[in-house]
C-alpha cells in the first residue's frame, strides 16, 4: 500500500495558529482570576491583623498613661481603639482592659477590669490570674493588660468563614506605680 501525501488543506489546519493564544487565554483566566481575588482577601485580612495589633497597644498605652481612670475614660479609650480599625467594621471588634497588680509574695490579682462586648477570657475584679510572664510583673508591681479579638470575615467566601485574631499587650503604668480605678 502507498502512503498518502497530506492534502493541502491539511497542512494549512496544522500549521495554523490564530486561536491557539484564545484557547490558552481561555484556559488559564480563571486561574488567574481565582489567584488575584485570593490574594486580594489576604491583603485585606493582614491590613484588620494589623490595625487591630496597634488599636491593641493603643489601647493598653493610652491606659498606662494614666494615674486613674474611669469608666468614662475606658469608653473614650475603646472608642479611639475602635476608630483605629476603620476602614473594617469595628462591631466584630472584642476588647478587655485590666489591671494586675503583684503583692510581695507574687500573688498576681486582677485590680479592675473592663471589658467591652464581652470578649472571653477578660478575668473578673479580684481574679488570680497565673498567665503573666515573671519578667512582665515581678514582685510587689503592677501591670495593664490590653486584650483585643477581632473576627474578620472575608468579602467573598464561599463557605461564609471567619477568622479570630487575637492580640495581648503588656505595659507598665507611667506616672504611678499602678492605675487606680476611681468610681
Amino acid at each position: 500500500m502507498i502512503p498518502r501525501r497530506p492534502s493541502p488543506a491539511r497542512k494549512r489546519f496544522a500549521r495554523d495558529t490564530r486561536g491557539a493564544v484564545a484557547v490558552e487565554f481561555a484556559l488559564l483566566a480563571p486561574l488567574l482570576l481565582l489567584f488575584y481575588i485570593g490574594l486580594a482577601e489576604m491583603t485585606q485580612a493582614m491590613m484588620a491583623q494589623r490595625r487591630l495589633f496597634h488599636a491593641t497597644s493603643l489601647i493598653g498605652d493610652m491606659a498606662a498613661q494614666n494615674g486613674q481612670i474611669n469608666q468614662t475614660r475606658v469608653d473614650d479609650i475603646y472608642n479611639i481603639g475602635q476608630a483605629v480599625m476603620k476602614p473594617f467594621p469595628s462591631s466584630p471588634m472584642r476588647l478587655c482592659l485590666y489591671s494586675v497588680v503583684s503583692d510581695a509574695n507574687g500573688k498576681d490579682t486582677v485590680g479592675w477590669s473592663a471589658p467591652k462586648n464581652s470578649p472571653t477570657g477578660c478575668p473578673a475584679l479580684g481574679a488570680v490570674v497565673t498567665n503573666v510572664p515573671d519578667s512582665v510583673l515581678p514582685a510587689s508591681s503592677s501591670v495593664i493588660i490590653s486584650t483585643t479579638s477581632y473576627s474578620y470575615t472575608p468579602t467573598l467566601s464561599l463557605n461564609d468563614a471567619s477568622f479570630t485574631f487575637r492580640r495581648t499587650y503588656y505595659l507598665r503604668p507611667r506616672r504611678t506605680e499602678t492605675v487606680a480605678w476611681v468610681k
